[in-house]
């Protein structure tokens, strides 16, 4: 197609990665797939930006999805720098900043999420979202004595862990009583507590907005955590449906939005979740992951519904966790294991069934169930 492709992704994070491994997998004709990225990076893992990339243990190249020369390997065209300003469903046409047009017939949008930021700009103030943020951060850590991480939650926990590890003094400051309050039990945070204020992080919490600006403008590093936005700028005037609540690009149970042929998938996508019987914007690595997996299958003969346990990682320190599931509507949690040991699991229950599942250096026989269990609706 003359200035145009086959199967076009909007978007150059995780979904593009592994949608790309994906149609190659299914035999994809060189030539069919581009990729439109607003990123200068190719590709690459986006949890190893507040892990071990910031920690300066892993290469820009290590955490790339895809080597370099996969993309022109395979006959697929990765554009990066390049921004989409406007999608027109009815001419299946893109217009491309600074006023190019590209033509597509099946449309993955995967444009992901920007870090949410204060009102007020501070200098100061540093956020981390993207290669190039994980690159400034890095490189600013190394001369400061003193930080203050901003959020009690998944990247102000993981981006404190890395900082304390480098001998800084770090703070973290949060609006709510405990760590990642509205996740862990009170006994997870207690946990993680105990454990960050023995490394020498200072907790701050029940701060208020103008306590945390306090804290970032006298701190001579603040790294905020407070959140993200879906990226859905370029949608106005589509017609593709947008949830107005979590502002997701809203999908059906095959990932494809009201307009045939156009999908979503990963941070911006608003999915109905089969297991849970209830729609849900997921912002995690295995999320944008599958989706990206699935919706390369569809376009490629092989359809069927979006069916995944929702699922995310995290390494502080010298710990690591992860989580199955989804805890709302719980009526009675089950710890398992020692704490003091940094070996336990917490398990959510809905009448007697088993919907979510932390698990944290328990057997193996464990961490595989959970999954499973969570799926098949069954008691542990």
């Amino acid at each position: 197609m003359k200035n145009g492709s086959k199967f076009v992704i909007v978007g150059g994070g995780l979904v593009a990665g592994y949608a790309a491994r994906q149609f190659v997998e299914l035999d994809l004709k060189p030539g069919d797939l581009t990729i439109l990225s607003a990123d200068s990076a190719i590709p690459y893992e986006r949890p190893s930006l507040s892990k071990g990339f910031l920690a300066g243990r892993e290469s820009e190249a290590a955490i790339e999805i895809n080597p370099a020369g996969f993309y022109a390997e395979h006959g697929i065209t990765l554009r990066l720098d390049t921004r989409v300003t406007a999608v027109d469903p009815k001419q299946q046409r893109l217009t491309l900043q600074p006023g190019s047009e590209f033509q597509y017939e099946s449309l993955i949008l995967a444009t992901g999420s920007r870090a949410r930021r204060f009102d007020s700009p501070n200098p100061n103030v540093m956020y981390l979202r993207s290669l190039a943020d994980a690159k400034a951060l890095h490189e600013r850590a190394a001369g400061v004595k003193r930080a203050t991480v901003i959020g009690g939650g998944f990247i102000g926990m993981e981006v404190a862990s890395v900082l304390a590890g480098q001998s800084i003094e770090v703070t973290m400051a949060m609006r709510e009583s405990r760590v990642w309050e509205h996740f862990f039990t009170p006994e997870l945070s207690r946990l993680f507590e105990d454990y960050y204020t023995a490394r020498g992080v200072h907790l701050m919490k029940n701060a208020s907005a103008t306590q945390l600006r306090e804290q970032s403008d006298a701190a001579e590093l603040a790294v905020a955590g407070v959140g993200a936005e879906p990226v859905l700028d370029f949608l106005e005037g589509s017609g593709i449906a947008i949830d107005k609540g979590d502002k997701g690009v809203t999908v059906n149970e095959n990932l494809e939005t009201n307009i045939p042929g156009i999908f979503a998938a990963g941070d911006i996508a608003n999915y109905p979740d089969l297991l849970f019987n209830k729609r849900r914007r997921v912002e995690h690595w295995d999320n944008a992951v599958e989706q990206g997996r699935h919706i390369a299958r569809e376009l490629m003969g092989k359809r069927a519904p979006f069916r995944h346990v929702p699922y995310f990682f995290s390494d502080v320190f010298d710990l690591s966790y992860e989580f199955w599931g989804d805890t709302e509507g719980a009526d009675r949690t089950e710890l398992r294991g020692d704490p003091s040991i940094k070996s336990v699991s917490v398990w959510w229950y809905r009448q007697s069934a088993v919907i979510g599942a932390f698990v944290m250096n328990r057997p193996e026989d464990e961490r595989n169930s959970a999954p499973k269990l969570i799926e098949s609706r069954q008691a542990a």
